[in-house]
């Protein structure tokens, strides 16, 4: 279908909100709000019934090529609940918690028998929740026994281990690095204690620092923390104050994070009933990142992803760049997602089924789905638009009904969402801060091109369901 007549028959507000707008100020108007959490492009759903054999069957298979292959694990407990997360399951029991990471370990070895599971080098591992350092040291360690028992990880596998400050102690630290953790992500979102502390976070700024610099001082491993910016009460002073306490820190990289906030969750609720300040807008929010990111190019930080940064090169963020270009990733836990040879899955939330599911002996599917069969297209446009980029050339080449984007290459040029420099689009500052609404354009329009009319449909359908 072709993207202009498409375009032409959506009505203003549709325009808008799937292509953004001509205006002055892209940055802060471009769009209205961000359109998706995440982008992607919706499969097809196995039944339920045929999901466990549809799974065996790819462990049992055969990789095409050499395939790229990564793992996820997921701890499903955190001490406290932060008010604006939408990821909390359980709260912390050390008798669930044992019982849990034997039912992990559990899973993990009934998929590493399989053939396809050691077929090809394991680059990187993630574990992630929940809360992970909330592991006591003893189940640390065997979980990460298991994982370097079972899998087979590449020389330089990078394997994170994700979670919060609170958690920086020496004997659980001593069993992180002793295990071959090369890599902290930790969640301290800001380090203005009446900011973090009113939202769920437990340490106030004194300790968030001196914890950072006790870490980075046993050089065992690349230091990543998260910022968040427009919690309830975060100024652009406040923010201001992040970033450059985040250089000061001397950790080795970081996510500058657009705070969401759910409807219905803890966040919103509080702000409705008055007891927290309302979140930035999405327009003052622009400001926010357009300072932060400015700041840190000025310090000579590198710029790894549209909202990654590094301080130097032990930082590398394989993990978050692999899983933008579509590289198989085999997940473990409750809550945990993944994708391998075209199907992709979530694991069961509920500890029960989960529990129940692994002592069976079955995968503990949520549900599975067929990919897209553009997934490979997608997987290439989520990886460069990670990267503020996008070569539509390189993508024509790929199936010549592509060449149809250029006409969305010129809009967003005109709209000042990103700059041809004769070889391919590079974002500018304000389609860095909108590249989620721009990537799950593109693939839209893909599907719209790829399949025609009747996509475009559906797309129409989705755009107005969104509004």
């Amino acid at each position: 279908m072709d993207l202009e007549a498409y375009f032409s028959q959506l009505s203003p507000e549709e325009q808008m909100l799937q292509f953004g707008r001509k205006n002055p100020d892209p940055l802060a108007l471009a769009f209205d709000r961000k359109r998706v959490v995440h982008a992607g492009m919706k499969g097809k759903m196995i039944p339920p019934p045929l999901a466990q054999g549809v799974w065996q069957k790819t462990l049992q298979g055969a990789p095409q090529g050499r395939p790229t292959q990564m793992a996820y694990f997921h701890i499903p407990f955190c001490k406290t609940k932060c008010l604006y997360c939408g990821f909390f399951q359980n709260g912390t029991s050390q008798e669930a918690e044992d019982r849990y990471v034997d039912l992990l370990i559990r899973e993990l070895e009934q998929d590493a028998a399989q053939p396809r599971l050691q077929a090809a080098p394991i680059q990187a591992v993630f574990i992630g929740g929940g809360t992970p350092t909330s592991l006591a040291p003893e189940n640390a360690r065997k979980l990460l026994s298991a994982i370097h028992r079972c899998l087979p990880l590449s020389n330089d596998c990078e394997l994170t281990l994700e979670g919060r400050i609170h958690d920086l102690v020496p004997e659980k630290m001593e069993v992180w690095f002793a295990e071959g953790v090369n890599r902290m992500s930790l969640g301290v979102q800001s380090f203005d204690t009446k900011v973090r502390q009113q939202v769920g976070r437990i340490d106030d700024q004194d300790a968030v620092l001196e914890k950072l610099r006790a870490l980075s001082a046993w050089n065992q491993c690349a230091v990543v923390i998260d910022l968040m910016y427009g919690l309830p009460d975060q100024t652009l002073e406040v923010w201001k104050k992040d970033v450059e306490l985040l250089v000061q820190s001397g950790v080795d990289g970081a996510d500058l994070y657009q705070l969401d906030v759910f409807d219905k969750s803890d966040l919103a609720l509080s702000i409705q009933k008055g007891r927290l300040s309302p979140a930035a807008t999405t327009r003052q929010q622009t400001a926010l990142f357009a300072w932060g990111k400015g700041y840190l190019d000025a310090q000579g930080w590198k710029r790894l992803s549209f909202c990654h940064w590094a301080r130097n090169n032990r930082e590398r963020s394989l993990y978050n760049t692999l899983a933008r270009s579509g590289a198989q990733l085999f997940p473990f836990g409750c809550g945990a997602g993944g994708h391998v040879d075209g199907v992709s899955t979530m694991l069961h939330r509920a500890l029960p089924m989960y529990e129940r599911m692994v002592s069976a002996g079955q995968k503990p599917l949520m549900f599975l789905q067929q990919e897209s069969p553009y997934a490979r297209i997608a997987d290439r446009i989520q990886a460069q638009l990670n990267q503020c980029r996008l070569d539509l050339e390189d993508l024509a080449r790929m199936d010549s009904r592509l060449s149809g984007l250029q006409w969305l290459g010129d809009l967003w040029e005109e709209y000042g969402l990103w700059k041809h420099n004769g070889y391919l689009y590079h974002l500018t500052e304000a389609g860095q801060f909108w590249e989620v609404n721009m990537t799950q354009t593109v693939l839209e329009c893909v599907e719209l091109l790829l399949e025609g009319a009747e996509k475009g449909k559906v797309a129409e359908a989705r755009v107005a369901e969104q509004g």
